[in-house]
């Protein structure tokens, strides 16, 4: 009785374990979803919601957490040596921080959202766009605006042009953007087989 326990616990860590690891090529979206056939079912959810495209949601995921669920600001270091406190309180997928993150759970009613969590992390990406698109009038498909406005916040977008660093990250976010795009014109007919849209 015991051993079948330690066996089922066992395959409980594993099962999460295999969940959540990084995708092998995060370069190519339609290996993302190959390996990951839930996600193209919540980024499309995403998508049909609150008009976001999927490319630009995974290059704003590449760009942040590179998929990874667990993904947090390095912490700062004293005297170049002695761990510090993080630089902010960002976390998982999208990094959201807890304030913006705690503001979607309030105005989505998605109040049992995490941010380790792709589904929920996909659409809070979504949600904030969709925002950026009403407060600072920039297109859900703009990736350099979008991303800009993502980084920065709404109250700081209007700065970004003295911050080369912004500029930068931003434009390969655009890049990285439209070669999800691409990349997903040439698989979406095999990831919109029945196996992806059943659950």
């Amino acid at each position: 009785m015991k051993i079948l326990k330690l066996n089922f616990l066992f395959l409980i860590i594993l099962f999460i374990s295999a969940c959540s690891s990084v995708p092998k090529n995060t370069a190519n979206s339609c290996s993302i979803f190959e390996e990951r056939y839930f996600w193209y079912k919540h980024a499309k959810k995403s998508e049909k919601k609150w008009g976001t495209p999927v490319y630009l949601q995974l290059a704003i995921i590449k760009m942040e957490s590179s998929f990874d669920w667990l993904a947090k600001p390095p912490r700062q270091k004293l005297f170049k040596v002695i761990p510090y406190k993080r630089p902010s309180s960002s976390f998982g997928y999208s990094q959201a921080v807890k304030g913006t993150w705690k503001q979607y759970k309030n105005e989505t009613g998605n109040k049992y959202a995490v941010r380790s969590r792709f589904k929920d992390s996909v659409d809070f990406i979504g949600w904030y766009t969709n925002k950026t698109e009403k407060i600072l009038k920039i297109s859900r498909s703009d990736a350099f605006n979008q991303y800009v406005a993502y980084h920065e916040g709404w109250g700081n977008y209007k700065n970004y042009k003295k911050n080369k660093k912004v500029i930068n990250l931003a434009k390969r976010v655009e890049k990285q953007s439209n070669i999800y795009k691409q990349q997903l014109l040439k698989c979406k007919n095999s990831l919109s087989t029945s196996k992806y849209i059943i659950f």
